[in-house]
């Protein structure tokens, strides 16, 4: 099957410095997103429009839906866990009380509705300060992988086998963990060149095909499971940051962008970066799981 793509449309000029985290929920009919540097939760209702944003106390890389206004936020250090209509704090989770300038990047959850996330140094420094962890239903925290520099994703394609990224080094992983959520099998499925970019976020398509997009690269590129491009989308903005399907028929994806470390002159040909966009496909996307703890 060919994918087919429409132009992409500007949803929201939020002037996000380093929008991210895209997350669909249904029942709300909204599109969520954050921006990690002014710590804002945005939120797009696209049934009657309406617009709004969260203001949060620190920096916040990703947000998942536990039920109704129930959200856990990645933040930096902690996992917080909240309700977003009343700011109601219902839980924290301390994490790398060892790396204070560590924060929470990108996070996800796994076809049975584990929390998946990747945390970074916050400083950007060249150093693998970053891992990766899992968070259960019952809020038992394990960390999965180490040695990351920025880490992103990740993106599933069942419950044994996601893919990865380390932003920095320019490589999407593909790994397979056993029950016991040990890796078994870790390998460079992806590295991309310099005129590429870095791979920023990801998402897979119920066709198991991973669209990624591209930081410093302005598009996204969906390559298939034997790592060959077979659609590319080009967007008005250089820094593509992270994607999800959502919409009616879960065939509308979602793409977050940056204006971060961009000149002057790069903001002139790209006067988008930093909004929101929705670009139509043929394709449909898995429905993301709740983080339904117990």
């Amino acid at each position: 099957m060919k994918i087919l793509t429409s132009k992409p449309e500007c949803l929201w000029k939020a002037n996000n410095i380093l929008g991210e985290g895209t997350l669909w929920v249904k029942e709300h009919n909204s599109i969520y997103f954050v921006d990690i540097k002014k710590k804002k939760i945005h939120c797009l209702n696209l049934k009657n429009k309406k617009k709004r944003i969260i203001n949060i106390n620190k920096e916040i890389g990703f947000l998942a839906h536990c039920k109704k206004n129930n959200f856990i936020l990645g933040l930096q250090g902690e996992l917080r866990i909240i309700d977003l209509k009343t700011k109601k704090k219902i839980k924290s989770i301390f994490i790398d009380k060892d790396k204070p300038k560590n924060r929470i990047n990108d996070g996800k959850t796994d076809p049975k509705g584990n929390l998946w996330f990747g945390t970074m140094d916050n400083l950007e420094r060249n150093i693998k300060n970053g891992d990766l962890y899992c968070l259960n239903k019952k809020l038992k925290l394990k960390k999965i992988d180490t040695d990351y520099i920025i880490t992103n994703g990740p993106a599933f394609l069942n419950s044994n086998n996601f893919y990865h990224n380390d932003s920095r080094q320019k490589r999407i992983y593909k790994i397979k963990i056993n029950k016991q959520m040990k890796i078994i099998k870790k390998n460079i499925f992806i590295k991309f060149n310099k005129s590429q970019g870095a791979p920023d976020g990801i998402t897979t398509d119920k066709k198991n095909n991973l669209w990624v997009c591209h930081f410093g690269g302005a598009r996204i590129t969906v390559f298939n499971k034997k790592a060959k491009i077979i659609h590319k989308i080009k967007l008005p903005a250089k820094n593509i940051t992270n994607c999800t399907f959502g919409g009616k028929y879960n065939s509308e994806l979602f793409v977050t962008s940056a204006k971060k470390s961009m000149t002057k002159k790069e903001m002139k040909e790209f006067k988008l970066s930093g909004s929101l966009f929705k670009i139509h496909t043929n394709m449909k996307g898995k429905s993301i799981k709740k983080f339904n703890y117990i």
